[in-house]
């Protein structure tokens, strides 16, 4: 059995701190824009396309019936809508809204502002390292 190194846990409290920060820059991000962090990443899902709620689900790790509720409230604000499944009629496409795309992308770019200010004053070899290390980090989750 392999022991942990005072090494590696450090790796892994940085990698939960960094974590816990970015939950709170994005909760922070959110709020001024009127959506939980939930449904900022939701819409921020959808700007790829329209995605099933059993895809969503799993993309979001949450039960079916908490996405329900958050789309029934997306859909009455007119930031997404349910369109018709082509491959099967009993399911549907959460897709957003021209309303809900902009404030997706509202949602992406103040997070992503946040995230550049943090980071801004790195060396350009830092940040290149960085960035191929959470990559390689993301490719294996």
């Amino acid at each position: 059995m392999a022991t942990t190194t005072a090494r590696d846990q450090q790796l892994a409290a940085a990698l939960v701190q960094t974590m816990h920060r970015l939950q709170d820059l994005h909760a922070e991000t959110s709020r001024p824009l009127g959506l939980t962090p939930q449904q900022a990443h939701l819409l921020c899902v959808l700007l790829g396309g329209p995605l099933g709620m059993t895809e969503l689900s799993r993309i979001l790790s949450i039960e079916r019936s908490s996405l329900t509720s958050m789309v029934d409230r997306l859909e009455r604000r007119d930031l997404v809508i349910r369109t018709a499944n082509p491959t099967d009629r009993r399911a549907s496409h959460i897709e957003l809204t021209p309303a809900g795309r902009s404030l997706a992308h509202d949602a992406h770019n103040a997070v992503v502002d946040r995230i550049e200010a943090l980071t801004s004053d790195l060396p350009a070899t830092a940040r290149e390292t960085l960035t191929t290390t959470l990559q390689t980090i993301l490719a294996r989750a």
